[in-house]
């Protein structure tokens, strides 16, 4: 690992006025990715503006028919959240699966969609629940938020500061892990609200998570395993590798939907 220097951020202005200090600096959560890759030398920032202990940008609010979880909360507290568990239990699921217990420990929400990687949970997550990604200057709704393979909309220097979404009536997650790293090879979140149903897919998607019109289509007139039974997924538009084919992925993505639906 190349020399850096570390800043412990007390708030989010602070923050920002650290990270402003240098041009080659980059914020920091749990550090699952950035740290992993810095150890590789395949990043060398100069300075990390840790964010993982700004208190207004940690916990788990309920109120309002609104749910809202600070960026700087950990997969481990959304996991355990009795509020979670009863406003959406299938986000706590999906939190429970995530990596191993140091993961879960260590790696935030926030940090989770900031980064955007194609094989990560939570973004499937956040565009099935249509949920508003809050950072320092703005609000951005889910389907605008990710934007490809590791790319979303903030500006380098934006942060987000928390998530928040409206119940679901119901919702489900299942996902195929890859069985060393847990990371999705195929994950599918599914949630049918006021607003109808959405379907978001991680792990499958060569240009990061999506969501599934035709699953959507077919779930709003029949909430039920049999009604996606026969929707296929193009696998031109699916990642192939060492780990799958697309043809695989595009299967998965079928059986994972259908035992989504059925949780939910």
């Amino acid at each position: 690992m190349y020399a850096t220097n570390y800043h412990r951020a007390s708030s989010v202005a602070d923050a920002v006025h650290l990270k402003g200090a240098s041009d080659e600096s980059k914020y920091v959560s749990g550090g699952m990715t950035l740290i992993p890759t810095m150890k590789q030398r395949l990043a060398a920032p100069s300075d990390l503006v840790d964010l993982r202990h700004i208190a207004e940008m940690k916990g788990i609010t309920v109120s309002g028919g609104s749910v809202r979880i600070g960026a700087a909360t950990t997969h481990a507290e959304v996991a355990q959240s009795s509020d979670i568990k009863a406003a959406c239990p299938a986000l706590a699921h999906l939190a429970s699966l995530i990596g191993d217990p140091h993961v879960r420990h260590m790696g935030t929400i926030g940090g989770s969609i900031a980064n955007n990687d194609p094989a990560a949970d939570y973004p499937s997550a956040m565009l099935a629940l249509a949920a508003t990604i809050v950072t320092d200057r703005r609000e951005i709704a889910a389907d605008d938020f990710f934007t490809g393979l590791f790319e979303t909309a903030l500006a380098d220097d934006e942060i987000v500061v928390a998530v928040t979404f409206r119940p679901p009536e119901r919702a489900g997650y299942c996902k195929f892990p890859n069985p060393a790293s847990r990371y999705a090879m195929t994950g599918v979140f599914v949630a049918k609200g006021t607003d109808g149903v959405r379907v978001g897919v991680t792990g499958a998607g060569a240009d990061g998570v999506f969501r599934h019109a035709a699953m959507e289509a077919a779930l709003a007139s029949d909430f039920s395993p049999q009604a996606i039974a026969s929707v296929t997924t193009d696998p031109s538009d699916l990642l192939s590798d060492i780990h799958g084919s697309a043809e695989y992925r595009a299967n998965l993505v079928t059986v994972m939907a259908r035992r989504a639906v059925a949780a939910a």
